[in-house]
This record gives C-alpha cells, structure tokens and sequence, in this order.
C-alpha cells in the first residue's frame, strides 16, 4: 500500500486505519485545537492542563493551585485522549492523587522540593518503577513488576514530580514508528492517521495531547529526537552519563540515553536538571 506523506514525515499506511479512526483524528485535532485556543484567550485558566511546567510551579508556589486540582486535570484529559492516542499503557491515577495530596501538604506546611512539585509527569515504559509494571510495550515482560525505582525515577519523586503511569513505546525500544506494540500503536495526536514517531513515541505523543506536563523517553538512535519532531514538542538527548540509565531495560548501554519531553526549552531543563547526576553503580555515568 503506498503510504501518504506527512506534514512532519511521519507516514503511515492508509489501511492502518478505518473511516471511523480517521473521523476520530479529526476530532482529537479540534479538541486539542479548542482547548489551546480557549488557554490562550484565558491566559491557561480554562485549561490547567495548558499550562508549562514553569508556569505550574509558579502556581502551586503562589498557593494559587494545588497538586491535586492539577493531577485531576489531567487524569480527566487522558481518560478523554488516550483512547484514541494510546499514549499510556498504564495510568496509575489513585497513586497520582495520594502522590499529590501529600505534596499539597508539604507546601501547605512551608516545605517545598523545587520547582517540580506537584507537578504531573509521566514515564516510557522502558523506565522501571517499583510496583508498577513496567513492560517495554512486549508480551514478553506484561506482567513485569520492578521492585525498585530507576534512579532517574527517584530523582523525579525526590523533586516532587507526581507520576501519571506509564508510556506506549514501539517494543523494547528497536523502531522508530510505535506502530509495533503488545498495547497496539500509538497515535499522532495532531492526525491520528499519522505516526508519532519512535521508539518514545507515547512520551511525545502524551505531551503533544496535554495528557502530561513533562515525560521521560530514551534515545539510542533518535528515539526522543524524533518523536519529538513528528509531534512538534522539545526532545532532549544530553550528553552519554549525564543522567543515569541504569533500572532501564536497556537497547546498547553505551549509546542509551535518557531525557525529557517537553512542551517548551524551559521545561525541559527543569527536567534534565532534575534527573542528571553521578550514579556510582551506572558503568556509563
């Protein structure tokens, strides 16, 4: 079948997808379109989900929002989105909001960890976390449960980063579409006919669609960099070691990286600042 080219060139075959998904991606694009028009004229407040993770912080640092308005914001966006996107494999949404609650608390008390409390990010699913599966988007670890969290995940939690759940990929990482998936592929939020690129193509695809402030992919070959591109957000790869990969299921230890997808530079610093350091027990850090 000849694939129809892509406003970004991410193309897809034309019989991936019924009358009735093409209908539906039209639909997602006028949601994400009225929903950015109407952030805009309200300067965000219509849509707490709009909002940069810069401009977030500032918000729950000012007392002006909570964790937990802002978690809930987006739980409602991924049950809304996600399944047309397939961007999450798993939402773990009880734990978001207890997560949440917790660090409302802690600033309501004076204690603030940076400026990424309260805010709700989300995780490729490459990226282990203790009790919660984490599947590489294959059959072969669906009922795999880490009992630790990566290190770049503790540094997330220990910044007061709230975790969403877990992100489609293209399986084990190897590919650069998400089209081959144990959880089906993933959607170009913007024309859900199209790709969104791979293999952290759910990461980019849960930022694109505001189903998540923030998002953690990895790059061997492109994989943050491209997705990034197919769906018009910031993709990092930092320097090898910056940040560790160890406690991620890993495609070649000395190409693999880690690092943000985000909505804007800014944002995406304050993620890389967050999760880079020394690991002593990462052979490449």
């Amino acid at each position: 079948t000849r694939p129809f080219s892509g406003r970004t060139g991410c193309a897809m075959k034309r019989d991936e997808f019924s009358r009735r998904e093409v209908v539906a991606g039209t639909l997602a694009v006028a949601a994400l379109a009225s929903g950015a028009a109407k952030a805009a004229a309200t300067g965000g407040g219509a849509d707490l989900t709009a909002l940069t993770v810069a401009e977030a912080s500032r918000r729950i640092a000012a007392r002006e929002l909570t964790s937990v308005e802002l978690t809930r914001a987006y739980l409602e966006r991924i049950e809304r989105l996600n399944p047309r996107v397939n961007a999450y494999i798993t939402v773990t949404g009880e734990q978001a909001l207890a997560q949440a609650r917790v660090l409302d608390a802690e600033m309501a008390s004076g204690r603030s960890r940076g400026v990424l409390h309260g805010v709700p990010v989300a995780l490729k699913d490459n990226i282990d976390t203790a009790g919660v599966r984490t599947t590489a988007a294959s059959a072969v670890y669906a009922d795999r449960v880490p009992t630790e969290d990566a290190p770049v995940v503790r540094r997330l939690r220990d910044a007061g980063a709230v975790f969403l759940g877990k992100l489609n990929m293209h399986e084990f990482a190897y590919g650069g579409t998400c089209v081959v998936s144990h959880y089906g592929p993933v959607r170009n939020p913007w024309d859900l006919g199209y790709t969104p690129g791979g293999s952290s193509g759910g990461s980019a695809a849960a930022v694109a669609a505001r189903m998540c402030a923030a998002a953690l992919g990895t790059d061997t070959a492109a994989s943050i960099r491209f997705p990034a591109a197919c769906c018009g957000v910031v993709g990092f790869k930092a320097t090898h070691g910056l940040a560790s990969i160890r406690g991620i299921v890993p495609l070649s230890e000395m190409h693999d990286h880690v690092g943000p997808l985000t909505r804007s530079v800014e944002d995406a610093a304050l993620v890389m600042t967050a999760i880079a350091g020394h690991d002593p027990l990462d052979p490449v850090s």
